[in-house]
């Protein structure tokens, strides 16, 4: 059985009444009737709400585009010259695209139309012209900028058109990189500082960089390009600064958990400024030995700036060739000895591995003993050569050596036939 619907409700579906085809015209716009519409009005509003976040880069210190040394300038010019270059092809590659797009679009009938179009000479000839000398001058900007500007080599100017003199003596700097710190050493001055260095204006500078530990990057972007600085190895850099003030110096290459905190303040003083500096330093702190270098190379985050008085004049050497320990021959001699042939079997007692080599007593003769090469050719002290005896355990009573391989006897202590 069937009841007959109510006549006020009976309508088609698929024909709204008047008052829903008001209500959906009125909504047209916004749902679904022109989607194209209402994509790009979404754009266009995300675009405007996005300009505000375009004050956030008035904050931007661009410090590599306006330095205040002429190395740091120079460098810059050689960027922003390549740039140049490079944007003879960029901008006409974009404009002619944008104007192709729109000038061969669908509905403009009155622009040439060739199909069967696929060569042209002289369009050939610009294509790869145009880039062949452009790559060409950038070849032999970058080619002459790398030599000039080469860290290793001494300055010859001070700024555009100031020639260094021919009297002027450079500031020698010593810097280590440490875990995670700065150390800074002035051999000329006696002193030391950690996360704070100074130089005079006009003045030419010659770093001499290494690394206590792993590789990192020394980069002072107001002064000059970075440069890395690792262990048992040294690297130099010519700089000067032009302009007094104060910069901010950082650690390019991350090297752990403190990386963070391994920048330094740079001040670049008049010559006075530069003397009170320098007499701060030597009136504060401490002296900085072999024994104080090895409390402060040990790992530590967010040093604050300290000042030594005094600095062991072969510290540096000693740090460069990882020999800081006492009784450890330093690198320098080592390598000297393998360029003269070695010492041969004589010297197996000397050869020891050194500290750094991790895998070097895995299961060898030497035992897990952290030795250290012996330098050989030093006179001991008197009571000396009984202090390391007591230090070695092979060698505190004369019973152990019965237990030691014949290889590593002392020679007095070999069968006569071994010392035959």
């Amino acid at each position: 059985m069937c009841i007959p619907e109510p006549e006020a409700y009976r309508h088609d579906m698929r024909q709204p009444s008047h008052a829903h085809q008001h209500r959906a015209e009125k909504w047209k716009p916004v749902f679904g009737r022109n989607d194209a519409t209402t994509r790009t009005r979404s754009k266009l509003w995300r675009s405007l709400l996005a300009l505000p976040l375009l004050g956030l880069l008035t904050g931007c210190n661009a410090v590599v585009l306006s330095p205040s040394g002429d190395i740091a300038a120079r460098q810059r010019d050689l960027l922003l010259y390549s740039t140049a270059l490079m944007l003879v092809i960029i901008i006409p590659v974009m404009a002619l695209t944008i104007l192709f797009a729109w000038r061969y679009r669908q509905s403009n009938t009155s622009a040439r139309y060739e199909p069967d179009w696929d060569h042209s000479t002289q369009l050939e000839l610009v294509i790869w012209a145009v880039p062949l000398l452009i790559i060409i001058v950038i070849g032999a900007i970058t080619w002459t900028g790398t030599h000039l500007l080469d860290p290793y080599r001494p300055l010859e100017q001070v700024a555009a058109g100031k020639p260094v003199a021919a009297d002027a003596q450079p500031l020698e700097v010593q810097v280590v990189s440490l875990d995670w710190k700065w150390l800074f050493i002035y051999p000329q001055y006696g002193i030391a500082t950690v996360n704070e260095m100074a130089a005079p204006v006009n003045r030419p500078i010659s770093f001499k960089i290494t690394s206590s530990t792993v590789m990192n990057s020394f980069y002072i972007p107001a002064l000059a390009g970075q440069i890395y600085s690792m262990p048992a190895m040294e690297t130099k850099l010519h700089a000067v600064i032009n302009q007094p003030g104060e910069y901010e110096g950082i650690s390019a290459n991350y090297s752990g958990a403190g990386f963070s905190g391994m920048h330094f303040k740079f001040h670049g003083l008049d010559q006075a400024g530069f003397d009170q500096w320098i007499q701060k330093a030597k009136s504060s702190g401490s002296a900085l030995d072999r024994a104080s270098y090895q409390v402060l190379e040990k790992p530590s985050e967010n040093e604050p700036v300290r000042y030594y008085n005094s600095v062991d004049g072969d510290l540096y050497h000693a740090i460069l060739n990882l020999c800081i320990e006492p009784g450890k021959m330093c690198l320098d001699k080592m390598m000297s000895v393998d360029a003269k042939g070695g010492l041969g079997m004589e010297s197996i007692n000397n050869v020891r591995p050194l500290v750094y080599d991790k895998y070097a007593r895995r299961g060898s003769v030497f035992g897990p003993d952290p030795y250290y090469v012996a330098d050989y050719c030093s006179v001991p002290r008197p009571g000396e050569l009984d202090t390391w005896k007591q230090s070695v355990p092979a060698l505190r009573s004369p019973s152990s050596a019965l237990s030691r391989p014949q290889a590593l006897r002392l020679p007095a202590e070999q069968s006569p036939a071994r010392r035959g």
